[in-house]
């Protein structure tokens, strides 16, 4: 038997679907089996609705000011997504903890996996590594993608390539070292 420690993956598909929201349920569903999870989900007719409403409440903790808001945040999403921990096997996976409940709805499903994720990322990577895209913080970069930092280093600050090279022209013309064209 493996622990599913529901660690960086559950993070990462929090951040793609704050970053790129699917247009539908399915979309959703796809994003859960792109990012590893592979059990089938009970369906409810609003579910759209409420994973946004799940992601929404994510994003108090990706915007918490401090550690202790944070995690305050973090505390209220796991109690009330709290599942009993059961053992599956299933997918020729092997047996393995699941921190939900056999039926429990794609929605209710999230919460669990996303603030339980979450809450083992921050506390064994450590609790600056997620935030927001740090271009977005320049004047006229309007940039909001979430970034979660599971670098060896810990110094991701950007979302993407893109992102850190369109900052690192921005300091570059500040200091007066190319031109604008």
């Amino acid at each position: 038997m493996h622990l599913n420690p529901y660690g960086s993956y559950a993070v990462l598909l929090a951040a793609s679907l704050a970053n790129a929201w699917p247009d539908d349920r399915d979309g959703i569903v796809d994003r859960t089996r792109e990012h590893g999870m592979t059990m089938p989900f009970t369906e409810a007719v609003d579910d759209h609705r409420r994973v946004r409403a799940v992601v929404d409440e994510w994003l108090t903790v990706v915007d918490a000011t401090d550690d202790q808001a944070r995690a305050a945040a973090l505390n209220r999403q796991m109690a009330s997504a709290a599942a009993f921990p059961r053992l599956t096997d299933h997918d020729g996976e092997g047996w393995h903890l699941h921190y939900r409940d056999e039926h429990q709805t794609l929605p209710a499903v999230l919460a669990a996996v996303i603030s339980v994720g979450t809450a083992l990322h921050l506390t064994t990577r450590g609790m600056q590594r997620l935030s927001r895209c740090a271009a977005g913080s320049e004047p006229g970069d309007t940039c909001r993608n979430v970034v979660v930092d599971v670098t060896r280093n810990g110094r991701q600050r950007y979302c993407s390539v893109r992102c850190a090279n369109r900052s690192g022209v921005r300091r570059h013309r500040a200091r007066g070292g190319g031109s604008a064209r």
